[in-house]
């Protein structure tokens, strides 16, 4: 049986994701509140997040309302769907000659980039 804030929260994630079935929203008590884990799937993270994470501050500014009502403190942490172990791995780009710069390269190009910026009037 879910509380009264799981159930708030699930029904506002729910109208705003694509994959509704994924929601999931664990309750747990500690010695600083109520922490509620929203797990969403991966391409709805985006979504539940915001844009600067507007809709997350949102939810939770929402949360602590809910609290003041119930005499209690929420907080809420956003995990998408994927396991722990699973990670993402980027495609690997091989270098080639010109991108490669060895320390002696770089240590000669900025020399001469601060040479440059010498012979600036300013």
């Amino acid at each position: 049986m879910a509380t009264i804030d799981q159930q708030f929260v699930e029904y506002i994630v729910k109208n705003l994701v694509s994959q509704p079935e994924e929601v999931k929203i664990d309750r747990a008590i500690d010695e600083k509140g109520v922490l509620l884990t929203l797990t969403v799937a991966d391409e709805d993270l985006g979504r539940i997040i915001g844009r600067r994470g507007s809709t997350a501050q949102s939810l939770r500014a929402l949360l602590r309302a809910l609290g003041t009502k119930n005499d209690a403190r929420y907080n809420l942490k956003i995990v998408n769907n994927e396991s722990p172990t699973q990670e993402k791995s980027a495609p690997v780009e091989t270098p080639t000659d010109e991108t490669v710069e060895t320390e002696d390269n770089f240590a000669e190009n900025t020399r001469k980039a601060l040479a440059e910026l010498d012979d600036l009037d300013v």
